[in-house]
């Protein structure tokens, strides 16, 4: 599938700003079931490109002087495959020991606890994607998706409390629970193709470690609509949680109020 993508983040200003920086998560990575044809990034200010520990690209972007708004406009064409399965080649230099680790956003809580002991076989049975499904499955179910109900601090345990969140609560959950299993899990950000809903978003999602009959290693899987990644995603960047993979994330001097605009299309493109 080739996925047009248009990804436009505009922060306003009450009052000038003498100084910006940002990280960008904003070019898809480089792996064997997604390829680039055509990418840039436009942002009003410097920015310089490199790879973090994770082998996400990246851009620091500054902006310097006085200004009221900062634009960042990333588009382009990528081409995606579905992997057998939701099953991904791994050719990561990281143990995937290093994804077990806990986050302030995904600690596991006794709530979280409970709960990950009633949906996963317990410490140090083998994994199987049956199992990671079942899991997105009753994550759902005590988590419903609601837009707007949570903030990007909100953590695993607030969002299990609340029984509302949206696609990072559910992979932050979901992550959690694996974590206290002792079960490598990464947090993904991307895009999904809205297919016939009419509208696309930012997307959030997970990886997991699997050991099958055939395969051991990662396996994709949207929490928040309990399936496996297809080729209708194109992933951004992989990390420990949103804090580690958010596709822009900075900090700011002087500006007073902020107000934010985030407009994204993603288009599947019709076969040449």
């Amino acid at each position: 599938m080739r996925l047009s993508i248009r990804h436009e983040t505009i922060y306003h200003y009450s009052a000038p700003l003498a100084y910006t920086i940002q990280q960008l998560h904003l070019t898809p990575r480089l792996e064997l079931q997604q390829k680039v044809l055509s990418w840039q990034i436009n942002a009003s200010g410097q920015m310089h490109a490199y790879t973090d520990a994770y082998g996400n690209l990246c851009h620091t972007l500054t902006v310097t002087g006085a200004h009221a708004q900062v634009a960042i406009v990333a588009l382009g064409i990528v081409e995606t495959t579905s992997p057998d399965r939701g099953r991904l080649a791994n050719h990561d230099p990281q143990s995937p020991l290093i994804f077990t680790v806990a986050t302030r956003l995904t600690e596991a809580t006794p709530m979280v606890l409970a709960f990950a002991a009633a949906s996963l076989p317990a410490t140090g049975q083998a994994v199987q994607s049956q199992h990671l499904i079942g899991l997105a499955e009753r994550i759902c179910g005590a988590v419903s998706y609601q837009s707007g109900a949570t903030i990007v601090t909100t953590t695993a345990t607030d969002a299990l409390q609340l029984g509302r969140g949206v696609c990072q609560d559910h992979a932050h959950l979901f992550l959690a629970c694996c974590h206290a299993h002792g079960i490598p899990a990464r947090y993904v950000s991307g895009y999904i193709d809205p297919e016939s809903t009419g509208h696309a978003e930012s997307h959030a999602w997970i990886d997991a470690w699997i050991s099958e009959a055939d395969f051991t290693g990662w396996v994709s899987v949207d929490v928040t609509h309990a399936r496996l990644m297809t080729d209708a995603y194109c992933r951004l960047a992989i990390g420990r949680d949103y804090d580690s993979a958010a596709p822009i994330r900075g900090v700011r001097r002087g500006g007073g109020d902020e107000t934010l605009t985030v407009k994204v299309e993603v288009v599947p493109l019709l076969p040449e």
